[in-house]
């Protein structure tokens, strides 16, 4: 019985160098007189930087791939062919039926018969120290069985070999297993793969993987390029309404796209822009307003004094009423300075008040104001944070205004309760009401209720009313009608503003 070596028990690794390796991509880096300013083209540099690393990556990953799977396709196919040469070897000899016992000669001639190499193979056997029989080539004309070196390292060979040689046709991976019987080498039987031609189908799909990969670049940065244009036309869009804002002219607003971020962007500026005139507008007409109410007291100083009598009493009587004139525009240039100061942090001094305590102080101090019937309503107990004298002198500003909309003796009352973690302090009278279209308007500086005659104040009073509730944290709420009187309730939260400093008093 001929014994073939088994190749997988002494196989050997092949020759040639070690594994390519594709080492590690460094990082880009421009230098800072090429540095990029445009945010499309960085946008486009990053992208196409970004897919070439791709495309490079996925070309050096597809390659070492490939070259496993050529590695593992020339093993199975070597392995391949011995085993055949085993079924062979194990059969019957198809001229007699009988088996080929120790005729190696035999046995190559059926094997090569029965069997072709396929492309890029070629088979060698040798008897007896001397070439055999061999396959013919299909790929190359070049013939192992004339290389003197290989010739030699085959026919010495005792056990099985797996390796490589590099020849004038290309790398060539072999493996070349003795034939034994009773310990005698009878032939050698080498089947070899030459990898150059092995490799083609795999150079192609790697060269159309890189034609692909940079089809992908091409296309993919004129994509980029579109896609970063559709995308910073709004911020144009912005930069361009922007520079048309003036310190005079806030009209002008940002065309609103989509649904994206940019399209959030825009709507929070053009709100901020609403807010932004609506300031503006309102600035505007609050000096106008001012301007309006001081130059009627000046007007009226300016033309007293220049008819100003000789008479004592004239010049009495005139000076009373130009005191009476300072006195109003003193007011209300106070009354602006606190209006101007309610935005500050330090507006309010709060601290820990007891509610029925300064509800009682409220009702003792407004029943000064005038000969009217103070009333009052409801008395809160607990405690809560405020400050006592901004919200005691608003409750007093509600207080006078119901005095000057009433006549002698009427009722006016005052009262305090809690509810839902917020204290309220209101004042209610019968006087002659406000119309429902004034409720918000008449809170405006210098604003007066339609319906009320005039009191002789600034018309900022209520307008401090709000100023001080808003700077609690809080609000002021009017329930009137024409003929049915007002209630003006002021509400803050029990624990004070939120974020607001306190004071112990």
């Amino acid at each position: 019985m001929i014994a073939i070596g088994d190749a997988t028990d002494h196989a050997g690794a092949p020759d040639g160098g070690a594994e390519p390796d594709p080492g590690r991509t460094p990082w880009l880096r421009l230098p800072s007189r090429f540095a990029l300013t445009g945010i499309r083209t960085r946008i486009l540099v990053g992208f196409i930087v970004m897919l070439a690393i791709a495309t490079v990556a996925s070309v050096v990953v597809a390659r070492e791939v490939l070259q496993v799977r050529l590695h593992e396709r020339i093993d199975d196919e070597l392995a391949q062919e011995v085993n055949e040469l085993r079924r062979v070897a194990a059969g019957n000899d198809p001229a007699t039926g009988r088996p080929f016992g120790q005729d190696a000669r035999r046995i190559f001639r059926v094997y090569l018969n029965q069997n072709s190499p396929s492309n890029g193979e070629a088979v060698l056997t040798f008897l007896e120290g001397e070439p055999f029989l061999r396959s013919r080539s299909v790929s190359s004309d070049y013939r192992l069985d004339t290389d003197a070196r290989l010739v030699s390292r085959f026919m010495g060979l005792e056990d099985p070999e797996r390796g490589s040689a590099d020849t004038p046709a290309g790398r060539v991976e072999y493996l070349a297993v003795p034939m034994k019987s009773d310990g005698r080498i009878l032939g050698t039987f080498v089947v070899a793969a030459f990898t150059d031609v092995l490799q083609r189908p795999y150079e192609d799909a790697l060269l159309a993987t890189g034609i692909v990969g940079m089809a992908v670049l091409l296309i993919g940065s004129l994509l980029a390029w579109f896609m970063a244009e559709s995308v910073l036309r709004p911020v144009k869009s912005l930069t361009q309404t922007t520079r048309a804002i003036s310190e005079t002219d806030v009209t002008q607003r940002i065309e609103v796209r989509g649904h994206d971020e940019l399209a959030d962007l825009a709507t929070t500026l053009n709100a901020m822009l609403d807010r932004l005139e609506q300031a503006l507008s309102s600035q505007r007409r609050f000096l106008d307003d001012a301007g309006h109410e001081l130059r009627t007291p000046i007007t009226i100083i300016r033309g007293h004094l220049e008819l100003l009598e000789e008479d004592p009493q004239e010049r009495e009587a005139t000076q009373a009423l130009l005191l009476d004139e300072l006195d109003r525009m003193s007011r209300m240039v106070n009354d602006l300075i606190l209006l101007s100061k309610a935005e500050r942090p330090d507006f309010l001094k709060l601290a820990s008040v007891e509610m029925s305590g300064l509800t009682d102080e409220l009702l003792t101090k407004a029943s000064a104001l005038g000969p009217r019937n103070w009333v009052c309503d409801a008395v809160a107990d607990g405690l809560v944070m405020l400050d006592r004298q901004r919200l005691t002198q608003a409750v007093m500003q509600l207080a006078q205004n119901a005095a000057a909309h009433t006549q002698e003796g009427e009722k006016i009352s005052l009262g305090s309760a809690v509810d839902d973690g917020e204290a309220r302090f209101w004042v209610r009278d019968d006087g002659p009401g406000i119309a429902p279209a004034d409720h918000a308007r008449i809170f405006d500086r210098f604003e007066r209720g339609r319906g009320r005659k005039s009191s002789g104040g600034s018309g900022l009073g209520l307008s401090i009313v709000d100023a001080i509730a808003k700077a609690h944290g809080g609000r002021v709420e009017l329930r009137s009608d024409l003929g049915v009187g007002a209630m003006f309730t002021i509400i803050v939260p029990v624990g004070g503003p939120l974020g607001a400093r306190t004071e112990e008093r």
